[in-house]
């Protein structure tokens, strides 16, 4: 394909006709988006994420998000515990091996200067025929910026760069002449880079952020954005509100999306037996007290009751617990459907199972709810 010739919107995530779309979260590190002990975890080997790659093409997801992760949350002298491959060119290498899924990378936009992002999504996008996107954090994880010699700026501050960052990278693309930048964060001069992407305009971009800042950043420059909601109830009460705003403000469309970790058992008292497991007997209390330590002061995308989160770090690094048999997963899943998220972002404990277990399970259950048409 050349640049400029797909329409991001017809693509495998915002073309998509199910009315709750699915990607395969945090697969190109250990653990997943578990913090564990468990050996059935993945251990972010090449080998491994190929085959959860194309298990999920297989199985009908629309994409593969991966996180960014310098280093992980276990103790340092858990190595393998800290494993994970750079989220860009781990895309790189997924989109060559698949042929329909959406495959993006996530960016950490204090680590990575525009010129240099525009040219790796370009490269990317064309690699994978115009199926490219990419998950744009402003920063919250001190830790990982002082590996670069960088400090955290405040908050909104963050978002004011973020917002520069996509103006910046925007005119890159629309770009036919060189030109020069003068913002309040970059500066440059006689800017020129081909190839554009194989999207028209830019490639499907998702944004993170929930707080007044993040939301207003996912208005004006994302096409989808995670909300970190407790349960389905909640997400009643936030979403159809913010997909309003952005539609009155922008004249344009917003998916949200949130994170979720399915424990599925053939009984309700399996899956809690499960579940508890994962917590209380493989679950490494030291990372989530890691966790937590450096999401509470750097996050503005919700509220945080630190006693009770530690079960929520081990199991899907804060995503929804979708606990229970087939049936009652599916019927959770609706639930967060009807509350009017567009999709989910999923884990599980261990990958490949899950995967199989959707496909076998949960994919028809999906499909006679009406939640999906195959």
């Amino acid at each position: 394909m050349t640049a400029g010739s797909a329409d991001r919107s017809a693509g495998p995530l915002l073309g998509s006709p199910n009315r709750l779309k699915l990607a395969v979260f945090s697969a190109n590190m250990a653990g997943g988006a578990n913090l564990t002990h468990a050996p059935e975890a993945p251990r972010a080997t090449w080998q491994e994420s190929v085959g959860i790659a194309r298990a999920a093409e297989a199985a009908g997801f629309e994409a593969l998000i991966p996180v960014a992760r310098w280093r992980g949350m276990a103790d340092p002298a858990r190595r393998d515990a800290h494993r994970s491959f750079e989220s860009f060119t781990w895309a790189a290498g997924i989109a060559a091996v698949t042929e329909r899924i959406q495959v993006f990378a996530t960016f950490h936009i204090p680590v990575v200067h525009p010129v240099s992002a525009a040219k790796q999504i370009a490269t990317v996008d064309h690699i994978a025929g115009g199926r490219f996107a990419v998950n744009v954090v402003a920063g919250w994880n001190e830790d990982e910026f002082r590996m670069f010699g960088l400090e955290q700026r405040e908050h909104d501050d963050r978002y004011a760069v973020a917002d520069e960052w996509m103006t910046f990278l925007g005119r890159i693309w629309a770009a036919d002449e060189e030109f020069d930048f003068d913002g309040r964060y970059f500066k440059a001069r006689s800017v020129l880079s081909e190839p554009k992407p194989v999207q028209r305009g830019r490639p499907v971009v998702m944004n993170a952020g929930f707080s007044p800042a993040g939301r207003d950043f996912a208005a004006k420059h994302a096409d989808l954005t995670f909300a970190m909601v407790p349960d389905a109830a909640a997400a009643a009460r936030i979403v159809p509100g913010l997909k309003a705003d952005v539609q009155e403000r922008h004249d344009r469309k917003l998916m949200v999306f949130a994170g979720a970790h399915i424990v599925c058992a053939d009984t309700e008292d399996a899956a809690r037996r499960e579940y508890d497991r994962m917590v209380n007997e493989v679950g490494d209390r030291d990372a989530a007290a890691n966790a937590i330590r450096l999401l509470i002061p750097n996050s503005g995308s919700a509220d945080f009751d630190a006693d009770g989160m530690a079960a929520s770090a081990i199991a899907g690094f804060f995503a929804l617990p979708l606990v229970g048999t087939p049936d009652s997963v599916v019927a959770q899943m609706a639930e967060l459907a009807d509350a009017g998220l567009d999709g989910l972002a999923l884990s599980w404990l261990d990958y490949r199972t899950g995967i199989d277990r959707y496909a076998r399970e949960l994919r028809p259950r999906l499909v006679e709810a009406g939640l999906r048409e195959g």
